[in-house]
């Protein structure tokens, strides 16, 4: 029997607060050491929030799956590895941790709780990046979990550090850690209005790379008990 839905909720909320607090704390803190050098910031944000994932995928995965973003859960739900009942309490866990993320991090590096970014990444090319970003996420998530899950949290973790750079949008593919990350005005920042059509193109990369596995990989759908790393089958209540 698999963890309750209130633990699985609590690792969501926890393990996507982690990982927003060091996707924001490191831009902020790679931004005041690089002295300027944009690049060497982004290399510090990109390292730490790829070390991030790893640790908190291992840390999580047993209990929730270690999703910590919507379109993973979305996904996962129509591929019958979570009940579309429990998508709700996911989703909702996964934002609002998020959130908890950039408001502990603003605190750690002596910030105000909220400060709506004003950092511009808008236009086709941003967008698309975002689509190709999260269609490559979920491809890694799909092939490595069925056939080597174990490597699951290494595989993401080194993904999302490589699209970070070969990506125009440094790879947000996640529509909590977007939300979060609209609530800072650091270097990891965005636009709440150039939020929504990133947060559009996730979904759709997302759900087109889990039909594409379906293709890829026949009678997926039947296979699909678990994601990222398998839940617990401890349940003590």
């Amino acid at each position: 029997m698999k963890p309750s839905l209130s633990r699985r909720v609590a690792a969501e909320f926890l393990g996507t607060g982690f990982l927003v607090a060091a996707v924001v704390g490191s831009g902020i803190m790679g931004e005041r050491l690089s002295g300027g050098n944009a690049a060497l910031a982004l290399l510090c944000n990109t390292l730490a929030t790829g070390a991030a994932l790893v640790a908190l995928i291992f840390t999580f995965g047993s209990i929730s799956g270690a999703h910590f973003n919507p379109v993973v859960t979305f996904s996962d739900a129509i591929e019958k590895g979570i009940d579309w009942g429990d998508v709700p309490a996911y989703v909702g866990a996964q934002v609002f941790g998020g959130i908890g993320g950039t408001f502990t991090a603003h605190l750690m590096f002596g910030l105000p709780i909220i400060s709506i970014s004003r950092l511009y990444r808008s236009g086709v090319s941003q967008v698309f990046s975002e689509f190709i970003a999260t269609f490559g996420l979920l491809s890694v998530i799909w092939g490595c979990s069925r056939t080597r899950s174990n490597a699951v949290p290494f595989a993401v973790g080194l993904y999302i550090t490589a699209a970070y750079w070969f990506t125009a949008s440094t790879s947000f593919a996640n529509p909590a850690v977007t939300i979060a990350r609209s609530l800072s005005n650091t270097f990891s920042g965005i636009r709440p209005q150039d939020a929504v059509p990133f947060i559009f193109a996730q979904l759709i990369g997302g759900l087109a790379a889990t039909f594409a596995f379906r293709h890829l990989v026949p009678g997926l759908a039947l296979r699909a008990q678990k994601i990222v790393l398998p839940q617990s089958a401890d349940d003590k209540g």
